[in-house]
């Protein structure tokens, strides 16, 4: 990790769009916030959260070619809707263009769009951090949510992910193509988990 955090954050100021960027320090700061709740690593967390839209600020165009640039396999769903690739892009983007080494926080930035099954603590964090950060709009339960992230991490990815794919269930057909398998996968891998925590 060679920049600092205050590095980070001047050259992603002359990159992304103010939009952009007010959200990417929202998301570091949640994220940081719940890495103090969960005993994960602050700093790593900061790092994860700084980078993990890095790559937003391209065109589906450009995403495209830069994916092909870096070798980055896309999936049915990710060519349909291209903006789903800045996750891995961000990723590759995060190791060539800041240094960052760190396997975590990089693994981090490649799932905080789509989630996985089994993730750790701070791929967790950053998936949540992402949705819940203070400037986003008020969706259905994000009160709910917000609590779960600084009490149940399993929790909140279930109800993220439910919502997330109800709300993608509601698109027209074009819309529902673009719901990535990882996206699925997830939500069954946290519903189950979920469900069965109720029961015991």
């Amino acid at each position: 990790m060679e920049k600092s955090l205050e590095e980070l954050q001047e050259e992603l100021k002359g990159v992304l769009k103010k939009r952009r960027y007010n959200h990417t320090i929202g998301v570091r700061y949640t994220a940081q916030a719940m890495a103090m709740c969960f005993d994960e690593d602050i700093i790593k967390a900061g790092y994860a959260g700084m980078l993990h839209d890095c790559a937003k600020y391209l065109s589906d165009v450009e995403i495209m070619s830069e994916c092909t640039k870096h070798h980055i396999t896309c999936s049915k769903a990710e060519k349909l809707k291209p903006s789903l690739l800045h996750a891995k892009l961000g990723a590759c983007y995060a190791r060539e263009k800041y240094g960052m080494e760190d396997e975590l926080v990089l693994s981090a930035i490649r799932w905080h769009t789509t989630g996985k099954p089994g993730m750790n603590t701070l791929e967790k964090i950053i998936f949540i951090a992402d949705y819940i950060e203070p400037d986003r709009k008020m969706l259905p339960g994000m009160e709910e949510i917000r609590k779960a992230a600084f009490s149940d991490l399993d929790k909140a990815m279930y109800l993220i992910l439910k919502n997330t794919l109800e709300y993608l269930g509601d698109m027209e057909e074009r819309q529902r193509e673009c719901i990535d398998v990882y996206s699925v996968d997830a939500y069954d891998f946290y519903k189950e988990l979920w469900e069965r925590r109720k029961c015991e």
